[in-house]
């Protein structure tokens, strides 16, 4: 911020960073229509390139609290100003904060269907009723319209249920009601506990419905509305002035048919719907929360002076040297300045195996750093890391998703207009040619036809089916989250797979064992194994599990040493053991003889092939692989018989990759792709016309997942990829992607016989 004499007295911050910092003269500062001060050259840096981003038109704004006072301003009209966050009162766009930071911004929300609809607040479309989504992702802890929706739901059911069991006794068991209790008294309850469930538990229905009649976007809200309140208001006017009905709509004592159950019990439903529909929205942004918490809180910064310090991870910025100690997270995406270890970027890769990583390496935020300790230089933090790409991905991805209108909605866009065309019809006609008296026959004839043209089954007709569905899924391994993925699943045409832990098992196995002449495979199996022991690499615990699975007795191992990016060399018994790379061999001076060509053939396969050298002479290798599952065969297979094209992406290398898809007979590879890519690729198969579903297990499957039509995550794999997902096949057997397609099928079928039948 700018600064002030020292007489002034004023605290000087730096407007990058925000440290207090001197206007002593050998602080870096510049002088653009004021004086800036900061605490080092990389902020002064920061603050030439991009001087609007911290004052506002990049210059000075002097102010009693020596900084810039917030305010929100419209980017199309600068002079618009306010205190609070809103809406452009010229163009309606949001507005946006300029000056100091603002602590909390107001996120902004739109209709996935709708994108022009956006407002400050939570809510649901005024054209079409869908629950809004977030522009961009915040963290809430509560849900407060789930909240209300859920006190409603609760409320109207405990008494929806009386009226509905009261008046369906009157109307079957008369016999069966207290003795004394008369039919009017009935009706008079029925009104007591009907009218808040009407007036209260609907009410969000009527503001829906009457705004979809202001933008003459006619949905299912409108439809509801029109039939509760018309049932509602017609049994109020029965209960209470039942003489001016004509004489053969009148029981006995004079007292007029009521329908309060039905306005009752089909607002309760409504609203179970609703409920239901936003414990799944706000379910979407587990999956976030879930990749926002990879990412650690704190890191270690090494000053110029060579002290350290835990800060706060907001706190980095690029240019800083940070300490990434064994075991840690690596907290922003930079480059190794000193130091060896292997890191675990399985969130990106999906790969199992670490990677090497030694002076100039790239490490990306969020992966786990093994036994060696780093010195790093960070060169992109915040909204510029990998780790915020991938959630701002899923994060658009769930919002963009294209949205399937409801067949109710659709068929509502006609069906309403219609039935107010066909009650008017039967108005006109009864007071023209009916009998007397003329107008209490139409009025009661119009209202009739619109009570009926809001079928009772129209509330069920879905959500049982849906309900039905998902509890069958469930039996046979389908965790089906919701019920678009559902609707969508009988129409896909696209499988998009990832390959490890998807169509294999994920994790490294023993595959090979090779002995050279005069050398038993068992005993290079156990010296290997027995080295590899002291190791906590992925690939020495295949072989330990190996031979154990072999019944292969481990001996000790001293002097283990491990060597980053090559292997490990130390002494089983009396030998002594090196198990690496040719690299390793090369650098120990040990010949290796044929033994790397036939490392190449098995690696051609898919294999990763260790050497191994006993007293400096070669004596074998070792192969580890990642297996395909034992149901994947058959689930392609299924799969390819139901006119679905496979496409496999993987961020492993184009070898492996091409060595798995060959044994499958998958359609399409696609190998060392990203998350950001994968992505990408489900973005073009959908603009070609194709209805994609993506199967994955792993963070960097998040955003494809949350992209394509229908996610389906592996039940064996992360968190982040199962709420990312709209379907988790619980033990991760693809065979489960057909039974989810024949259910979906099946329900499909069912509602839409049910809407029909509602209907007619």
């Amino acid at each position: 911020m700018n600064a002030e004499p020292d007489s002034r007295k004023k605290q000087l911050k730096d407007p990058v960073c925000k440290m207090v910092v001197s206007n002593r003269s050998e602080y870096y500062h510049q002088n653009p229509d004021g004086t800036f001060y900061f605490c080092s050259e990389h902020c002064l840096h920061k603050f030439r390139e991009h001087p609007e981003r911290y004052t506002e038109k990049g210059t000075s704004q002097p102010s009693e609290t020596g900084g810039d006072s917030p305010f929100y301003t419209c980017p199309m009209h600068s002079e618009i100003r306010q205190q609070e966050p809103g809406n452009c009162p010229k163009c309606g766009m949001a507005l946006e904060p300029r000056g100091a930071p603002v602590a909390a911004t107001k996120t902004v929300y739109t209709c996935p269907m709708h994108p022009e609809v956006r407002q400050d607040r939570p809510g649901n479309c005024p054209k079409c009723g869908m629950a809004l989504e977030a522009v961009a992702f915040s963290v809430e802890e509560d849900n407060e319209e789930l909240m209300d929706m859920s006190r409603r739901f609760w409320i109207s059911t405990v008494l929806a249920v009386p009226v509905f069991v009261l008046a369906m006794t009157a109307d079957m068991m008369p016999v069966w009601l207290p003795e004394g209790l008369s039919m009017q008294a009935v009706q008079w309850i029925e009104f007591a506990f009907a009218t808040p469930v009407v007036l209260w538990g609907g009410w969000p229905f009527f503001v829906r419905g009457w705004r979809s009649v202001q933008s003459w976007n006619l949905n299912m809200f409108t439809l509801i509305a029109l039939g509760v309140s018309v049932a509602w208001t017609y049994s109020v006017v029965a209960l209470v002035f039942p003489r001016i009905f004509p004489p053969i709509m009148q029981m006995e004592h004079g007292l007029v048919h009521v329908y309060f159950e039905a306005a009752a019990v089909i607002t309760a439903l409504v609203l179970l719907g609703q409920v239901l529909e936003l414990r799944a929205r706000s379910r979407t942004n587990a999956a976030i929360r879930l990749l926002l918490g990879l990412a650690p809180n704190t890191t270690r910064i090494v000053r110029n002076d060579g002290t350290e310090e835990d800060i706060p991870l907001k706190q980095v910025q690029p240019g800083d040297t940070l300490r990434v100690r064994p075991g840690e997270k690596v907290p922003v995406d930079g480059t190794v300045i000193d130091g060896e270890s292997n890191v675990d970027e399985s969130m990106i890769t999906g790969e199992p195996i670490p990677v090497a990583k030694l002076a100039g390496e790239r490490l990306i935020g969020g992966t786990v750093n093994g036994t060696g300790s780093l010195l790093m230089r960070a060169e992109k933090v915040g909204s510029d890391t990998l780790l915020a790409q991938i959630v701002d991905m899923v994060a658009e991805a769930q919002r963009t998703r294209a949205a399937i209108q409801k067949l109710a909605d659709v068929v509502a866009g006609y069906f309403v207009p219609a039935v107010v065309g066909v009650a008017m019809t039967a108005f006109i006609v009864w007071w023209v040619w009916g009998p007397e008296p003329r107008l209490a026959h139409a009025v009661v004839n119009a209202v009739a036809v619109l009570i009926i043209a809001c079928p009772c089954a129209l509330g069920l007709a879905t959500p049982i089916s849906i309900m039905v569905g998902t509890g069958r899924g469930a039996t046979v391994g389908v965790l089906i989250k919701n019920a678009e993925a559902l609707e969508i699943m009988e129409k896909i045409d696209t499988l998009v797979v990832d390959k490890t832990g998807t169509l294999t098992e994920g994790k490294p196995k023993l595959v090979v064992v090779q002995a050279e002449e005069g050398t038993a495979e068992d005993e290079v199996l156990r010296v290997a194994a027995s080295l590899e022991r002291a190791s906590e690499h992925p690939l020495a615990e295949a072989i330990v599990d190996g031979a154990e699975a072999k019944g292969i007795e481990l001996l000790k191992a001293n002097n283990f040493k491990s060597v980053t990016g090559k292997g490990v060399t130390g002494e089983v018994g009396e030998h002594t053991v090196m198990v690496g790379n040719i690299k390793l061999m090369e650098s120990l001076g040990i010949g290796s003889g044929n033994l790397p060509e036939k490392a190449n053939k098995q690696r051609a396969d898919g294999k990763t092939m260790m050497l191994v050298a006993i007293d400096g002479k070669a004596a074998g290798l070792i192969g580890v692989a990642d297996p395909i599952k034992d149901s994947t065969v058959e689930a392609i297979r299924d799969l390819h018989a139901e006119g679905i094209k496979i496409v496999m992406l993987t961020g492993d290398s184009r070898t492996t990759a091409d060595a798995v898809a060959g044994k499958l007979k998958i359609d399409q590879v696609q190998a060392e792709v990203s998350p950001e890519q994968k992505a990408e690729v489900v973005k073009q198969l959908q603009s070609e016309g194709r209805i994609v579903a993506m199967a994955g297990d792993g963070i960097n499957d998040a955003p494809a997942l949350a992209q394509a039509q229908v996610g389906i995550a592996m039940g064996t794999g992360t968190d982040v990829a199962m709420e990312s997902a709209g379907i988790t096949l619980v033990k991760g057997d693809l065979r489960g992607i057909v039974r989810a397609r024949r259910l979906s099928r099946a329900t499909m079928r069912n509602i839409r016989q049910n809407l029909f039948f509602a209907f007619i």
